[in-house]
Protein backbone atom coordinates (compact mmCIF):
# COMPACT_ATOMS: atom_id res chain seq x y z
CA UNK A 1 0.00 0.00 0.00
CA UNK A 2 1.42 3.30 -0.99
CA UNK A 3 1.65 6.19 1.60
CA UNK A 4 1.34 8.90 -0.20
CA UNK A 5 2.14 12.63 1.06
CA UNK A 6 1.39 15.65 -1.28
CA UNK A 7 -0.94 18.16 0.12
CA UNK A 8 -2.65 15.99 2.72
CA UNK A 9 -1.49 12.27 3.29
CA UNK A 10 -3.32 9.66 1.36
CA UNK A 11 -3.36 5.91 1.53
CA UNK A 12 -4.01 4.22 -1.66
CA UNK A 13 -4.48 1.00 -2.54
CA UNK A 14 -6.80 -2.23 -2.40
CA UNK A 15 -7.84 -2.78 1.82
CA UNK A 16 -6.51 0.90 2.54
CA UNK A 17 -9.75 1.50 4.71
CA UNK A 18 -8.88 -1.36 6.96
CA UNK A 19 -6.30 2.22 8.36
CA UNK A 20 -9.51 4.12 9.11
CA UNK A 21 -9.51 3.95 13.01
CA UNK A 22 -5.93 4.39 12.97
CA UNK A 23 -6.16 7.92 11.28
CA UNK A 24 -9.35 8.78 13.38
CA UNK A 25 -6.54 7.89 16.45
CA UNK A 26 -4.17 9.99 14.96
CA UNK A 27 -6.04 13.06 14.21
CA UNK A 28 -7.65 12.94 17.70
CA UNK A 29 -11.13 12.37 16.43
CA UNK A 30 -13.20 10.95 19.56
CA UNK A 31 -16.84 11.41 17.93
CA UNK A 32 -16.65 11.78 14.07
CA UNK A 33 -19.68 12.63 11.84
CA UNK A 34 -20.00 10.71 8.92
CA UNK A 35 -21.11 12.37 5.80
CA UNK A 36 -22.65 10.18 3.43
CA UNK A 37 -25.34 10.03 1.24
CA UNK A 38 -28.71 7.64 0.70
CA UNK A 39 -26.99 5.49 -2.38
CA UNK A 40 -23.81 4.99 -0.41
CA UNK A 41 -26.09 4.09 2.85
CA UNK A 42 -28.31 1.66 0.42
CA UNK A 43 -25.56 0.33 -1.29
CA UNK A 44 -23.76 -1.11 2.50
CA UNK A 45 -20.68 1.01 1.56
CA UNK A 46 -21.40 3.16 5.15
CA UNK A 47 -21.32 -0.41 6.73
CA UNK A 48 -18.34 -1.79 5.70
CA UNK A 49 -16.94 1.69 7.46
CA UNK A 50 -18.63 1.58 10.15
CA UNK A 51 -17.11 -1.84 11.15
CA UNK A 52 -13.88 -0.47 11.00
CA UNK A 53 -14.84 2.48 13.43
CA UNK A 54 -15.58 -0.22 15.77
CA UNK A 55 -16.10 1.54 19.65
CA UNK A 56 -16.17 4.86 18.30
CA UNK A 57 -19.29 6.89 18.68
CA UNK A 58 -20.58 7.88 15.46
CA UNK A 59 -23.14 9.88 14.09
CA UNK A 60 -24.14 9.43 10.62
CA UNK A 61 -25.77 11.81 8.45
CA UNK A 62 -26.59 10.20 5.13
CA UNK A 63 -29.02 13.07 3.85
CA UNK A 64 -26.55 14.41 1.06
CA UNK A 65 -28.44 15.51 -2.02
CA UNK A 66 -27.31 15.31 -5.30
CA UNK A 67 -25.46 18.32 -5.55
CA UNK A 68 -24.74 19.74 -2.53
CA UNK A 69 -27.03 22.76 -0.97
CA UNK A 70 -26.39 25.28 1.76
CA UNK A 71 -29.95 23.04 3.37
CA UNK A 72 -28.35 20.38 3.50
CA UNK A 73 -25.19 22.18 5.07
CA UNK A 74 -27.08 23.42 7.90
CA UNK A 75 -28.88 20.21 8.74
CA UNK A 76 -25.33 18.51 8.79
CA UNK A 77 -24.10 20.97 11.39
CA UNK A 78 -27.03 20.34 13.48
CA UNK A 79 -26.03 16.52 13.45
CA UNK A 80 -22.63 17.66 14.15
CA UNK A 81 -23.08 19.67 17.45
CA UNK A 82 -25.92 17.29 18.38
CA UNK A 83 -23.43 14.73 18.06
CA UNK A 84 -21.22 16.52 19.99
CA UNK A 85 -18.67 15.57 16.75
CA UNK A 86 -15.10 16.83 17.15
CA UNK A 87 -14.30 15.56 12.86
CA UNK A 88 -15.91 14.56 9.95
CA UNK A 89 -15.49 11.59 8.13
CA UNK A 90 -16.57 11.72 4.52
CA UNK A 91 -18.03 9.03 1.98
CA UNK A 92 -18.98 8.92 -1.10
CA UNK A 93 -18.68 10.94 -4.65
CA UNK A 94 -17.89 14.58 -4.90
CA UNK A 95 -20.89 15.68 -3.09
CA UNK A 96 -20.69 13.88 0.40
CA UNK A 97 -17.38 15.02 0.05
CA UNK A 98 -18.40 18.42 -0.55
CA UNK A 99 -21.00 18.98 1.80
CA UNK A 100 -18.61 17.35 4.46
CA UNK A 101 -15.96 20.48 4.11
CA UNK A 102 -18.32 22.62 3.91
CA UNK A 103 -19.90 21.49 7.78
CA UNK A 104 -16.42 21.35 8.60
CA UNK A 105 -16.25 25.39 7.94
CA UNK A 106 -19.83 26.04 9.20
CA UNK A 107 -19.46 24.38 12.57
CA UNK A 108 -16.33 26.37 13.42
CA UNK A 109 -16.78 29.84 11.57
CA UNK A 110 -20.01 32.57 12.51
CA UNK A 111 -22.44 32.31 9.21
CA UNK A 112 -23.42 33.49 6.65
CA UNK A 113 -21.79 30.77 4.56
CA UNK A 114 -21.74 32.75 1.58
CA UNK A 115 -19.38 34.83 3.50
CA UNK A 116 -16.55 32.25 2.55
CA UNK A 117 -16.82 32.07 -0.87
CA UNK A 118 -14.24 32.77 -3.28
CA UNK A 119 -15.66 35.48 -5.74
CA UNK A 120 -16.95 37.05 -2.16
CA UNK A 121 -13.01 37.47 -1.35
CA UNK A 122 -14.18 35.06 1.97
CA UNK A 123 -10.37 32.84 0.87
CA UNK A 124 -8.63 34.20 3.66
CA UNK A 125 -11.71 34.20 6.13
CA UNK A 126 -10.96 30.66 6.36
CA UNK A 127 -9.04 29.67 9.37
CA UNK A 128 -7.18 26.45 10.69
CA UNK A 129 -10.08 25.89 12.78
CA UNK A 130 -12.01 23.89 10.48
CA UNK A 131 -12.88 20.34 11.82
CA UNK A 132 -10.52 17.89 10.43
CA UNK A 133 -11.98 15.97 7.42
CA UNK A 134 -10.79 12.31 6.54
CA UNK A 135 -12.24 11.84 3.01
CA UNK A 136 -12.79 8.19 1.53
CA UNK A 137 -14.31 8.66 -1.87
CA UNK A 138 -16.00 6.23 -3.69
CA UNK A 139 -16.48 7.27 -7.14
CA UNK A 140 -13.18 7.65 -9.19
CA UNK A 141 -13.69 11.32 -10.29
CA UNK A 142 -13.87 14.24 -8.53
CA UNK A 143 -10.98 14.95 -6.67
CA UNK A 144 -12.45 16.15 -4.20
CA UNK A 145 -10.47 14.05 -1.35
CA UNK A 146 -7.20 15.90 -2.11
CA UNK A 147 -8.94 19.18 -3.25
CA UNK A 148 -8.80 22.46 -1.54
CA UNK A 149 -12.36 23.74 -2.31
CA UNK A 150 -16.09 22.64 -2.14
CA UNK A 151 -18.50 23.96 -4.49
CA UNK A 152 -22.01 24.26 -2.26
CA UNK A 153 -25.67 25.44 -4.26
CA UNK A 154 -26.89 28.05 -2.01
CA UNK A 155 -30.27 28.93 -0.72
CA UNK A 156 -30.81 32.21 -3.06
CA UNK A 157 -29.80 29.97 -5.88
CA UNK A 158 -26.26 30.61 -6.73
CA UNK A 159 -23.19 27.57 -6.76
CA UNK A 160 -20.53 28.77 -5.16
CA UNK A 161 -16.77 27.99 -4.16
CA UNK A 162 -15.68 27.91 -0.40
CA UNK A 163 -12.01 27.23 -1.47
CA UNK A 164 -8.91 27.38 0.94
CA UNK A 165 -5.82 25.18 2.23
CA UNK A 166 -7.41 24.72 5.33
CA UNK A 167 -10.71 22.62 3.58
CA UNK A 168 -8.47 20.33 2.26
CA UNK A 169 -8.80 16.85 4.00
CA UNK A 170 -6.83 15.95 6.72
CA UNK A 171 -6.32 12.34 5.45
CA UNK A 172 -7.64 10.68 2.07
CA UNK A 173 -8.12 7.08 2.29
CA UNK A 174 -8.65 5.80 -1.69
CA UNK A 175 -9.83 2.28 -1.80
CA UNK A 176 -10.47 0.85 -5.22
CA UNK A 177 -12.07 -1.96 -2.88
CA UNK A 178 -14.83 0.65 -2.75
CA UNK A 179 -15.97 1.35 -6.24
CA UNK A 180 -16.19 -1.92 -7.30
CA UNK A 181 -19.93 -1.56 -7.41
CA UNK A 182 -19.96 1.59 -9.19
CA UNK A 183 -22.87 0.91 -11.88
CA UNK A 184 -21.50 1.65 -15.54
CA UNK A 185 -22.92 5.16 -16.15
CA UNK A 186 -22.01 6.12 -12.74
CA UNK A 187 -18.61 4.77 -13.95
CA UNK A 188 -18.39 6.54 -17.21
CA UNK A 189 -19.47 9.74 -15.62
CA UNK A 190 -17.41 10.16 -12.59
CA UNK A 191 -14.17 8.83 -14.92
CA UNK A 192 -14.68 11.79 -17.22
CA UNK A 193 -15.07 13.67 -14.71
CA UNK A 194 -11.58 12.83 -13.71
CA UNK A 195 -10.42 13.18 -17.45
CA UNK A 196 -11.68 16.64 -17.45
CA UNK A 197 -9.96 17.85 -14.41
CA UNK A 198 -6.35 16.15 -15.70
CA UNK A 199 -6.51 18.18 -18.95
CA UNK A 200 -8.13 21.54 -17.78
CA UNK A 201 -5.65 21.83 -15.19
CA UNK A 202 -2.92 20.84 -17.77
CA UNK A 203 -3.80 23.40 -20.30
CA UNK A 204 -3.88 26.63 -17.39
CA UNK A 205 -1.49 28.80 -18.58
CA UNK A 206 -0.48 28.75 -14.67
CA UNK A 207 3.12 28.10 -14.53
CA UNK A 208 3.01 24.73 -12.04
CA UNK A 209 5.26 22.36 -13.91
CA UNK A 210 4.72 19.41 -10.88
CA UNK A 211 1.31 19.74 -10.99
CA UNK A 212 1.08 19.83 -14.83
CA UNK A 213 3.48 16.35 -14.76
CA UNK A 214 1.08 15.03 -12.76
CA UNK A 215 -2.21 15.91 -14.67
CA UNK A 216 -0.80 14.34 -17.51
CA UNK A 217 0.17 11.10 -16.02
CA UNK A 218 -3.92 11.10 -14.18
CA UNK A 219 -4.81 11.70 -17.97
CA UNK A 220 -3.28 9.20 -19.66
CA UNK A 221 -4.63 6.80 -16.68
CA UNK A 222 -7.81 7.83 -17.11
CA UNK A 223 -7.97 7.80 -21.32
CA UNK A 224 -6.76 4.29 -20.95
CA UNK A 225 -8.50 2.69 -18.30
CA UNK A 226 -12.09 3.91 -18.13
CA UNK A 227 -13.75 2.05 -21.13
CA UNK A 228 -12.29 -1.17 -19.77
CA UNK A 229 -13.62 0.13 -15.83
CA UNK A 230 -17.03 0.80 -17.56
CA UNK A 231 -17.08 -2.20 -19.28
CA UNK A 232 -16.01 -4.83 -16.45
CA UNK A 233 -16.48 -3.08 -13.17
CA UNK A 234 -14.84 -6.10 -11.06
CA UNK A 235 -11.47 -5.07 -13.30
CA UNK A 236 -9.92 -4.38 -10.53
CA UNK A 237 -6.41 -2.82 -12.39
CA UNK A 238 -8.74 -0.32 -14.56
CA UNK A 239 -10.36 0.76 -11.09
CA UNK A 240 -7.14 0.97 -9.21
CA UNK A 241 -5.81 3.54 -12.47
CA UNK A 242 -8.96 5.07 -12.51
CA UNK A 243 -8.95 5.93 -9.06
CA UNK A 244 -5.37 6.93 -9.20
CA UNK A 245 -6.29 9.31 -12.45
CA UNK A 246 -9.04 11.29 -10.27
CA UNK A 247 -6.42 11.52 -7.24
CA UNK A 248 -3.81 13.00 -9.35
CA UNK A 249 -6.63 15.08 -11.13
CA UNK A 250 -7.09 16.55 -7.66
CA UNK A 251 -3.49 16.88 -7.11
CA UNK A 252 -3.28 19.21 -9.90
CA UNK A 253 -6.11 21.62 -8.43
CA UNK A 254 -3.73 24.16 -7.58
CA UNK A 255 -2.86 24.75 -11.60
CA UNK A 256 -6.61 26.06 -11.93
CA UNK A 257 -9.53 24.97 -13.67
CA UNK A 258 -11.20 26.50 -17.75
CA UNK A 259 -14.11 27.14 -19.50
CA UNK A 260 -15.42 23.66 -19.07
CA UNK A 261 -16.29 24.12 -15.27
CA UNK A 262 -17.37 27.19 -15.35
CA UNK A 263 -20.02 26.03 -17.45
CA UNK A 264 -20.80 22.87 -15.78
CA UNK A 265 -20.76 24.60 -12.39
CA UNK A 266 -23.37 27.14 -13.74
CA UNK A 267 -25.76 24.40 -15.43
CA UNK A 268 -25.41 22.29 -12.07
CA UNK A 269 -26.67 25.10 -10.10
CA UNK A 270 -30.34 24.50 -11.80
CA UNK A 271 -32.46 23.08 -8.77
CA UNK A 272 -34.26 21.52 -11.84
CA UNK A 273 -32.99 19.48 -13.30
CA UNK A 274 -30.75 17.84 -11.30
CA UNK A 275 -27.75 17.69 -13.49
CA UNK A 276 -24.74 15.06 -12.78
CA UNK A 277 -21.38 17.03 -13.09
CA UNK A 278 -19.47 14.65 -14.57
CA UNK A 279 -22.32 14.21 -17.71
CA UNK A 280 -21.82 17.53 -18.16
CA UNK A 281 -18.24 17.96 -18.14
CA UNK A 282 -18.37 15.37 -20.66
CA UNK A 283 -20.88 17.28 -23.04
CA UNK A 284 -19.04 20.57 -22.69
CA UNK A 285 -15.32 19.49 -23.33
CA UNK A 286 -15.41 18.61 -26.72
CA UNK A 287 -16.38 22.26 -27.45
CA UNK A 288 -14.62 23.82 -25.04
CA UNK A 289 -10.81 21.72 -26.59
CA UNK A 290 -12.21 23.25 -29.90
CA UNK A 291 -12.80 27.20 -28.52
CA UNK A 292 -9.40 26.86 -26.68
CA UNK A 293 -7.00 25.36 -29.98
CA UNK A 294 -5.86 28.46 -30.64
CA UNK A 295 -4.98 29.38 -27.52
CA UNK A 296 -2.52 26.70 -26.05
CA UNK A 297 0.46 26.64 -27.77
CA UNK A 298 1.71 22.75 -28.65
CA UNK A 299 -0.08 21.31 -25.56
CA UNK A 300 -3.00 19.93 -27.79
CA UNK A 301 0.11 17.51 -29.31
CA UNK A 302 1.37 16.47 -26.12
CA UNK A 303 -2.12 15.12 -25.26
CA UNK A 304 -2.36 13.80 -28.97
CA UNK A 305 0.94 11.49 -27.24
CA UNK A 306 -0.24 10.62 -24.25
CA UNK A 307 -3.32 8.86 -25.74
CA UNK A 308 -1.52 7.53 -28.32
CA UNK A 309 -2.72 9.52 -31.05
CA UNK A 310 -1.66 10.46 -34.46
CA UNK A 311 0.41 13.41 -34.59
CA UNK A 312 -2.56 14.74 -36.60
CA UNK A 313 -5.44 13.63 -35.07
CA UNK A 314 -8.97 15.46 -34.46
CA UNK A 315 -8.31 15.85 -30.52
CA UNK A 316 -11.87 16.66 -30.29
CA UNK A 317 -12.94 14.34 -32.61
CA UNK A 318 -11.29 12.05 -30.68
CA UNK A 319 -12.73 12.65 -27.23
CA UNK A 320 -16.29 13.06 -28.76
CA UNK A 321 -15.58 9.45 -29.50
CA UNK A 322 -14.80 8.17 -26.49
CA UNK A 323 -17.51 10.11 -24.60
CA UNK A 324 -19.80 8.62 -27.35
CA UNK A 325 -18.09 4.91 -26.57
CA UNK A 326 -19.14 5.15 -23.37
CA UNK A 327 -23.29 5.51 -23.48
CA UNK A 328 -22.47 9.38 -21.84
CA UNK A 329 -24.73 11.79 -23.79
CA UNK A 330 -22.82 14.60 -25.68
CA UNK A 331 -25.86 17.71 -25.77
CA UNK A 332 -27.59 19.08 -22.79
CA UNK A 333 -31.00 18.53 -24.68
CA UNK A 334 -30.30 14.79 -23.52
CA UNK A 335 -29.67 15.93 -20.17
CA UNK A 336 -33.25 17.90 -19.48
CA UNK A 337 -31.10 21.24 -20.58
CA UNK A 338 -33.69 23.68 -22.02
CA UNK A 339 -32.99 26.80 -24.25
CA UNK A 340 -34.79 28.88 -21.17
CA UNK A 341 -31.70 27.66 -19.05
CA UNK A 342 -29.35 29.83 -21.38
CA UNK A 343 -29.32 33.69 -19.84
CA UNK A 344 -28.81 32.44 -16.20
CA UNK A 345 -26.41 29.62 -17.05
CA UNK A 346 -24.11 32.33 -19.16
CA UNK A 347 -24.67 34.95 -16.25
CA UNK A 348 -23.06 32.45 -13.83
CA UNK A 349 -20.20 31.03 -15.78
CA UNK A 350 -19.62 34.91 -16.51
CA UNK A 351 -19.01 35.09 -12.38
CA UNK A 352 -17.45 31.53 -11.94
CA UNK A 353 -14.27 31.50 -10.25
CA UNK A 354 -12.68 29.16 -12.87
CA UNK A 355 -12.39 31.80 -15.39
CA UNK A 356 -9.43 32.85 -13.79
CA UNK A 357 -7.51 29.69 -15.35
CA UNK A 358 -8.49 29.44 -18.53
CA UNK A 359 -6.57 29.77 -21.51
CA UNK A 360 -9.11 31.92 -23.62
CA UNK A 361 -11.99 33.81 -21.53
CA UNK A 362 -15.22 33.72 -23.06
CA UNK A 363 -17.24 36.66 -23.19
CA UNK A 364 -21.21 36.36 -22.38
CA UNK A 365 -21.75 36.24 -26.03
CA UNK A 366 -19.03 33.05 -26.45
CA UNK A 367 -20.64 31.22 -23.69
CA UNK A 368 -24.59 31.70 -25.13
CA UNK A 369 -22.87 30.13 -28.41
CA UNK A 370 -21.13 27.50 -26.81
CA UNK A 371 -24.11 26.61 -24.73
CA UNK A 372 -26.26 26.52 -28.08
CA UNK A 373 -23.40 24.31 -29.34
CA UNK A 374 -24.12 22.16 -26.60
CA UNK A 375 -27.70 21.97 -26.72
Amino acid sequence: MATIGYLTTTLFDFGAIKGLKNEVDALGIRRPLLVTDPGVEAAGIAGKVLVQLDGVAVTVFAKTPANPTEEAVIEGVASYRSGSCDGIIALGGGSPIDLAKSVALAATHAEPLESYAAIRNGVGKITASVAPVIAIPTTAGTGSEVGRGALINLSNGSKLALISPHLIPKRAICDPELTLGLPPVLTAATGIDALTHCIETYLSPLVNPPAEAIALDGAYRAWHFIKRATENGSDREARWEMMMAALEGGMTFQKGLGAVHSLSHAAGALRRPTLHHGMLNGVFLPHILRFNADSVGEKYDKLREVFGLSAKADLTAAVSDLITSLGLPLTLGQMGFEEKHIPETVQRALADHSNATTPRKATAEEFEALLRAAL
